[in-house]
């Protein structure tokens, strides 16, 4: 075994470990007969231990090093005397052991789990609370279906695209599905934790740079359900097109750093317009005071699995037109391509001026037809899912961003 710098270092390393998790429970051992087992010290030469039997690298000496610390964990609990023992502690010192010896191979890995176990153990009541107070048994049952639908049906379902739909894709066309109940539920969390008047327009600036249509049609359902939110939800549904509008700068900026210079105006006013809109909207808003605490539904799931059929069928008419219309049209093409999507049919553009393929005149234009159709796809789940009054509040706001765009487009066309 070389003894240097390095390992020096990493039994330290070990030994910081043992010290930050011992101090944290150090200070909930309680005191008198209550007093509970393994603090700073413990700790500290657990991870010592651990550390020190994988640096000599004697597969029966970490076998029989392990054993003794978790049965001093075993025999500690059953030692202990108080009303609520629980098993934290004992966990903890075995896991304290795997990470000395996690820190001499993986350092750095052994530190971020390290500092990751010290902020669990840490938050115990915060977490508590949460979990006994805070969440309801409606949250819980969606978060389990939320977690069921990303992480056993997504990977189960089938991903050949079938030709007689156009090419549809079921795990994409589920994976949008995911997505929907993904930015429902994270305006649920921004709502229940901030409040609806802040909440939903950060959440809806948030979910934006997802996808603006589906966070204007999670906000469209929401303020069906819930009118008095109605005012929120419009400031949501407008701050997320200032997410798309700043996404295609960046877009571009990625791909065709040359055209920004032409791109960030026109999507800046854009951007500007629906800024300035959603900041009126959010201050116009007026929330009960009692309902950030609401409890209810995170998501729904047969607005989400309708909602993710409603924008697959304009992806496959998409689909179909492309495919009838070829490569001529250029133009025609990205603006029926952006009625599914504006920042793949803007990549798409971007790319071929990138390449020469068109010129800056005409990848403006392009970009510009991709936002607009966007805009119209958004008008029409607005109405579907926020009824009338939604979505003529919403529909009016993204065609002033559309115009705004346009009439800078003018003004620069006329300038040069």
């Amino acid at each position: 075994m070389d003894f240097d710098t390095g390992t020096l270092s990493r039994l330290a390393l070990a030994l910081g470990l043992g010290l930050l998790i011992g101090v944290e429970r150090e200070r909930n051992k309680g005191s008198g007969r209550m007093r509970r087992f393994a603090g700073i010290r413990t700790f500290s030469l657990v991870t010592l231990t651990g550390g020190a039997t994988q640096l000599l690298g004697q597969l029966w000496l970490t076998a029989v090093a392990g054993a003794l610390v978790a049965g001093l964990a075993l025999v500690s609990h059953f030692k202990d005397r108080s009303r609520d023992p629980g098993v934290t502690t004992e966990i903890a010192l075995f896991l304290a052991f795997l990470l000395g010896m996690l820190s001499v191979p993986e350092p750095a890995l052994a530190a971020a789990l390290g500092v990751t176990v010290t902020v669990l153990l840490a938050a115990r009541v915060p977490l508590q609370r949460f979990s006994t107070q805070v969440l309801g048994e409606q949250e819980l049952r969606d978060a389990l279906l939320l977690l069921a639908s990303a992480l056993v049906v997504l990977p189960l379902a089938p991903s050949q695209p079938l030709a007689w739909l156009g090419g549809v894709n079921l795990r994409n066309v589920w994976q949008l599905v995911v997505l929907l109940m993904t930015v429902q539920a994270l305006g649920h969390v921004a709502l229940r934790l901030l409040g609806a008047r802040i909440g939903l327009p950060l959440s809806g600036l948030v979910a934006g740079f997802v996808s603006s249509t589906a966070t204007i049609a999670t906000m469209g359902t929401r303020a069906a359900r819930h009118p008095e939110l109605r005012t929120a939800c419009v400031a949501g549904a407008w701050f997320s097109t200032v997410a798309t509008a700043l996404q295609l700068m960046l877009i571009t900026g990625l791909l065709y750093p040359a055209g920004l210079r032409r791109i960030a105006p026109i999507m800046g006013t854009a951007l500007l317009v629906a800024l300035l809109l959603g900041l009126a909207a959010y201050r116009r808003s007026a929330v009960p005071p009692d309902d950030g605490a609401a409890q209810g539904r995170a998501f729904s799931l047969r607005q989400s699995v309708l909602l993710a059929l409603l924008f697959t069928g304009i992806a496959t008419t998409v689909s179909w037109l492309q495919h009838g219309l070829g490569t001529q049209a250029t133009l025609v093409a990205t603006a029926l391509a952006g009625l599914a999507d504006t920042h793949s049919s803007a990549a798409a553009v971007i790319g071929l001026a990138a390449r020469g393929e068109i010129d800056q005149a005409t990848l403006l234009v392009a970009v510009l037809l991709a936002f607009s159709s966007n805009t119209v796809s958004k008008i029409v789940v607005a109405y579907a899912t926020g009824g009338m009054r939604y979505g003529s509040i919403v529909s009016a706001g993204l065609v002033l961003v559309a115009l705004a765009a346009w009439a800078c487009w003018g003004w620069l066309l006329g300038s040069t």
